[in-house]
């Protein structure tokens, strides 16, 4: 088994980290500079910065929140929302991000994928599916945040965004964000078997316990948290300590 990594993540409304429950009934968290710096401080192994609003809205992505932080951050950034081009990707990279997250746009052109990986490298892009079940063993792809359904199967979609270049899947059950009830398992089981690169898992974490029953029922190389690090029920360090404590292996910084 890989050293698991803790991913925090940060969704972006503006000025704002928000957080809410199944992408709806925003709250406000705080300000991404101090998150950012908090999390980076209690050993998180990566940031996932999401701007919310940019695909809806076509706003600008959020260059200069990643540009202040990676003056003084220093572990992988992956930035996504809005991410339309090559251009688009590049500039984020420009500014400090490691990687840039894809959904909406590459759900509606597949190719981008593969020209962002071609140009700036596989490892670079990350697809990000927003999904929701359908039925038993069966799952549909979301875009727009969590917004506008698609009628694409996730599974499907993971094997082929693999295909076309992506280096990584980002799989976030819609159902189960915000919601505490726990990781929608047999999901990212589905997605983890599916493709042969590294997949994270998001929505549903409680308790560390959550994460470590996760990765060892999936094999999932990585898991992104908000809300039980956002409301400071755990600190990054405490969930590490207890995926230990449960024989999972972890990035020590």
């Amino acid at each position: 088994m890989s050293k698991i990594r803790i991913i925090a993540r940060l969704d972006i409304k503006g000025p704002n980290v928000i957080k809410g429950i199944r992408f709806d009934g925003l709250r406000i968290m705080g300000r991404p500079d101090e998150l950012a710096m908090r999390y980076y401080e209690q050993g998180a192994d990566e940031l996932l910065y999401i701007d919310t609003v940019a695909s809806l809205y076509g706003r600008d992505n959020i260059a200069q929140v990643v540009r202040e932080a990676a003056g003084h951050i220093f572990i992988p950034m992956t930035v996504g929302g809005g991410i339309r081009s090559v251009e688009d990707a590049r500039a984020l990279l420009q500014s400090g991000a490691d990687k840039v997250a894809v959904n909406t746009a590459a759900v509606k052109r597949p190719e981008l994928i593969t020209e962002i990986a071609e140009a700036l490298g596989s490892q670079a892009v990350v697809a990000s599916l927003q999904v929701k079940k359908k039925g038993p063993e069966s799952w549909e792809i979301y875009i727009d945040n969590g917004r506008e359904t698609t009628g694409i199967d996730a599974i499907g979609w993971a094997k082929r965004a693999a295909s076309l270049g992506a280096g990584e899947i980002l799989v976030t059950s819609v159902d189960r964000d915000g919601t505490a009830m726990g990781f929608e398992t047999e999901l990212v089981k589905a997605v983890v078997q599916a493709v042969n690169i590294p997949v994270i898992a998001g929505g549903g974490a409680k308790t560390p316990e959550d994460i470590s029953d996760l990765v060892l029922e999936t094999g999932v190389d990585a898991v992104t948290v908000a809300s039980m690090i956002h409301y400071k029920r755990y600190r990054v360090g405490d969930i590490k300590n207890v995926l230990k404590a449960k024989g999972v292996p972890v990035v020590e910084h």
